[in-house]
C-alpha cells in the first residue's frame, strides 16, 4: 500500500493515513486503499476492533486539490459515478471509502490530532467513537467550496447532534476547536494522546464478549433514531441470539469467578 499502513496486532487492526507531508489528504490511490482494507477487514477472522489514525501531527486534511482537479474535466463522468453506485452497493465510489467502516461489525475508534476537516471528518465521523487531542481542529468545510458533504455524513449526524447545529456548521464551514467540537458531539472525548487512549480503549473493549460489544455497536446503529417502540422487537431479537451463547456463559462464570474471561 502507498498511502495506508495496516497494523494486526492480537486481532486489533491500526489503520494509519500515512502522507504526513499532505497532512493524510486523500488521494485518489488512499480513496481505493481505505476501500480495499475495510473490505479485507470484514472478511478477517478473530478481528475484535478497529483504529484509525493519521501519521505525523494530524488525522486528515480532506481530499487532496491535486486530485480534485483532475476531476474537473471528466466531470460527466463524476456525475454518473455519484448517481450509480457499483452493483450491489449502496456507497457510491467516493462514498465508500468512509462508508465501508460503518459496515464492519467490530467496534472501530478514531484517533484524531491536529486538522481533521472535510472529508477527514466525515472518514473520522464514520468511526463508532472518536478520542481527540486538545490540538484538534474540526470543521465540516464543504460549503467553502460551493459543495456539500457527501461521503456518508447524513448515516452519522443525525445520531450525534440536533438539525440546527448541523445546518449552521455545513453552511458557514466554521473551524471548531477540540472543546467546541466535543461540545457539539463531533468528538466522544479529548485525550492528550489519542493514539495510546484508543490502544487502551481497544484493549479495554477486546476483554469483554464479542457477541455483547459487536451486539451493541447494532443495536445503536439500528435504533437510535428510530420512533419510540420500534427499538424493542429489535433488541429483543438480538437478545435472543446472545444470551445462552457460551461467551455470554463464560462472561457471567469469569465475573463470578473474578478472572479473566476465555471468550471464543
Amino acid at each position: 500500500m502507498q498511502h495506508l499502513d495496516l497494523q494486526m496486532i492480537d486481532g486489533l487492526a491500526i489503520v494509519t493515513l500515512n502522507r504526513p507531508n499532505k497532512k493524510n489528504a486523500l488521494s485518489k490511490i488512499l480513496f481505493e486503499e481505505l476501500f480495499d482494507v475495510g473490505t479485507q477487514l470484514q472478511k478477517k477472522e478473530r478481528l475484535r476492533a478497529v483504529i484509525l489514525t493519521g501519521a505525523g501531527n494530524n488525522f486528515c486534511a480532506g481530499i487532496d486539490l491535486n486530485f480534485l482537479q483532475t476531476l474537473l474535466p471528466r466531470m460527466e463522468e463524476v456525475q454518473d459515478q455519484m448517481c450509480n453506485p457499483p452493483v450491489g452497493e449502496d456507497a457510491n465510489w467516493f462514498q465508500r471509502p468512509c462508508y465501508i467502516w460503518r459496515l464492519l461489525q467490530v467496534p472501530v475508534i478514531a484517533a484524531i490530532e491536529g486538522i481533521c476537516i472535510g472529508a477527514g471528518l466525515q472518514l473520522a465521523l464514520s468511526a463508532d467513537i472518536r478520542l481527540a487531542s486538545p490540538t484538534t481542529r474540526m470543521s465540516i468545510m464543504e460549503s467553502k467550496w460551493g459543495l456539500i458533504p457527501d461521503m456518508g455524513i447524513t448515516q452519522v449526524l443525525p445520531q450525534l447532534m440536533r438539525a440546527d447545529q448541523a445546518k449552521e456548521l455545513m453552511m458557514t464551514g466554521r473551524m471548531l476547536d477540540a472543546t467546541a467540537s466535543e461540545q457539539v458531539g463531533l468528538i466522544t472525548r479529548i485525550v492528550a494522546d489519542p493514539l495510546s487512549a484508543a490502544k487502551d480503549l481497544a484493549k479495554e473493549i477486546m476483554g469483554l464478549s464479542p457477541e455483547a460489544v459487536n451486539g451493541s455497536k447494532v443495536l445503536i446503529d439500528k435504533t437510535w433514531n428510530l420512533s419510540p417502540g420500534l427499538g424493542l422487537a429489535v433488541e429483543a431479537q438480538m437478545q435472543s441470539k446472545i444470551i445462552g451463547t457460551p461467551n455470554q456463559i463464560e462472561s457471567v462464570v469469569a465475573r463470578l469467578e473474578k478472572r479473566s474471561a476465555n471468550f471464543k
